[in-house]
């Protein structure tokens, strides 16, 4: 008798143990999808959120790009009045010797003279219309002529050279060790000190259309059509 009574108490409490622990596990696994569940959710809502953000942050940034180039390059546009406006129109072969001068009903306007050495040509500019164009010599290998803005810093008409001892009519100073627009017999093959040579002609139109402070701009290799910027580079 108390033996059946021992084995339905030990049957009882195996029965009660195994209740509890299904209860725990089907409880632990209900909190982890409760737990997992929210998470989850939360992360992919964060990576929404994100996405979002990010494609606004990169479409700001390209929206605000071109502000920033607009601005910058009005900052660094020159004045209207140092772009191409005007060429001069050439029918005739463009060599050595040859020059072309017509500022025929050209308003006023400041001086700009640009040098391109690789074409071996020289314009003047009058408030962006070009005025004159001529063929070039400049300097040779042992004094090649400087490329960059310069201003003319002095004007001579009946100049002769300090160091060569030689006639520059019509010089124009550039440099203060002798680099210098003048009249010279451009022909090809000839080269200079340095200087930059033109017809003579040509220089005596140049000089007495130039005043002291005008800018020359050598560069090599820099062509200008209409509506660039008349500028150094």
């Amino acid at each position: 008798m108390t033996h059946q009574i021992a084995m339905r108490i030990s049957k009882t409490i195996l029965f009660l143990a195994g209740f509890v622990l299904v209860s725990l596990v089907l409880l632990g696994a209900t909190r982890a999808i409760a737990i997992e569940t929210p998470v989850m959710q939360s992360a992919d809502k964060l990576s929404a959120a994100v996405a979002p953000m990010a494609e606004t942050s990169a479409m700001d940034i390209q929206a605000a790009l071109p502000v920033v180039e607009q601005v910058s390059g009005s900052q660094s546009k020159p004045a209207s009045l140092f772009v191409v406006k005007r060429v001069l129109q050439i029918d005739e072969p463009f060599v050595h010797g040859y020059y072309k001068w017509d500022d025929e009903g050209i308003p006023d306007g400041d001086i700009v003279i640009t040098v391109d050495l690789k074409a071996e040509s020289m314009s003047v500019f009058k408030g962006g219309y070009e005025i004159g164009a001529t063929v070039i010599k400049f300097g040779d290998a042992l004094k090649p002529t400087p490329t960059g803005v310069f201003p003319i810093t002095q004007k001579s008409k009946d100049h002769i050279s300090n160091i060569y001892d030689v006639p520059m009519p019509y010089m124009l100073r550039l440099t203060n060790d002798g680099i210098a627009i003048h009249a010279a017999e451009v022909k090809w093959g000839y080269g200079t000190r340095g200087c930059i040579g033109v017809p003579e002609e040509f220089a005596r139109r140049l000089f007495k259309e130039v005043k002291l402070g005008d800018r020359v701009i050598v560069t090599n290799g820099k062509m200008l059509d209409m509506g660039d910027p008349i500028v150094a580079g």
